[in-house]
């Protein structure tokens, strides 16, 4: 007699995305196995047949997060009349969410750069981000929004780093006029 394989009986997106949640919270060491079956709503068993490890979940929840925070950021990026406001739309998104902790630059914090798989994750995701603040800044800067002595590149890495510092500042409790204040001085700051 042949016994068949039971199907998964739930979706795999989901649990993942209840994973990132709770590693977004707790971080990589201060999440369980339990936190994560609890989250997930799935077995202990489902969750090493669909994901591995908690090492291998981990980075599949910072992966899924990264490809969603920059599909995010690019939308904004295409607001607005003109490329300064796309620019200035990323920003408020980037003030407006501050409180929900990010898993990017969570991961940063927890292990810098001591894990390659976790740093081509974020690799891949920030040159992709780059290339569109890049060419975002470059549009702002024919339409005059921003000046053209600046750099573009190192706009984007301003603007990286920027993003990273309100929600450590966030994080850290910064209230809501100060997260504002943060967010409009990294727009000043391109002028």
């Amino acid at each position: 007699m042949r016994v068949m394989a039971r199907p998964k009986e739930f979706d795999a997106d989901l649990a993942l995305d209840a994973a990132v949640t709770v590693f977004r919270d707790y971080g990589f060491e201060g999440t369980s196995a339990q936190m994560l079956v609890d989250a997930m709503g799935i077995g202990r068993q489902s969750l090493y047949d669909t994901f591995g490890d908690k090492w291998q979940l981990y980075q599949a929840a910072v992966r899924r997060y990264a490809l969603s925070e920059v599909s995010a950021h690019r939308e904004a990026l295409r607001t607005g009349r003109s490329a300064i406001d796309g620019i200035r739309t990323m920003i408020k998104r980037v003030v407006a969410e501050a409180t929900t902790p990010c898993l990017g630059v969570n991961s940063i914090a927890e292990f810098g750069c001591a894990r390659p798989e976790l740093s081509e994750i974020r690799a891949k995701a920030d040159s992709t981000l780059r290339s569109a603040l890049i060419e975002q800044v470059k549009v702002a800067q024919a339409e005059g929004e921003i000046g053209s002595d600046i750099d573009p590149d190192s706009v984007a890495t301003f603007m990286i780093a920027s993003f990273a510092g309100i929600r450590i500042a966030a994080r850290g409790g910064a209230n809501q006029a100060q997260l504002e204040a943060l967010g409009e001085m990294t727009l000043r700051a391109l002028r």
